[in-house]
């Protein structure tokens, strides 16, 4: 249904048309980029790959059948087996089940490839279709928190590795 891949330098250009792409519908749930982000795009997107060079994250793109990009999950500040969670799917793909695949892939990928032991996660408490993918994914609610003045809850995974 939907393939990761790793950031790379050439995915800039699609994924800069898919933030300008779904940039209202994303704010509706998470707050908004900014205008500095879209006019500094390839700076933030080289920054990005720096970080992942160095490891203290992993990003990746999310492609549907056809090969379009229509999302992105990534696991940010790596620190001692742990990282926080982050995903973002397209409106056109909404409700087709893409982020709950993206999140099975990337925790696989996390402990298979990145070594993780363990996810950190945030959403609004409003996010309901965040918060159900978390849920389906295995991911507890572990505190309440506020997230830019809006009530949230933190969630975390244990991971383990494939038997």
């Amino acid at each position: 249904m939907v393939r990761l891949e790793r950031l790379r330098a050439d995915h800039a250009p699609a994924l800069l048309a898919f933030e300008r792409e779904n940039r209202e519908y994303f704010t509706r749930s998470i707050s908004d980029r900014g205008d500095a982000y879209f006019a500094e795009f390839a700076s933030y997107h080289r920054l990005r790959l720096a970080e992942q060079d160095a490891g203290v994250c992993h990003f990746h793109v999310v492609l549907d059948e056809a090969g379009e990009l229509v999302g992105r999950v990534n696991l940010v500040d790596v620190e001692e087996g742990v990282a926080e969670l982050g995903y973002r799917v397209a409106e056109r793909a909404a409700g087709r089940g893409v982020a709950t695949a993206a999140v099975a892939e990337v925790c696989r990928l996390a402990v298979e490839s990145y070594g993780l032991t363990a996810l950190r996660a945030i959403t609004t408490r409003d996010n309901l279709a965040s918060t159900a993918v978390l849920r389906r994914s295995g991911f507890t609610a572990v505190e309440d928190i506020e997230i830019n003045g809006r009530p949230g809850v933190g969630y975390r995974l244990r991971l383990t590795a494939p038997r």
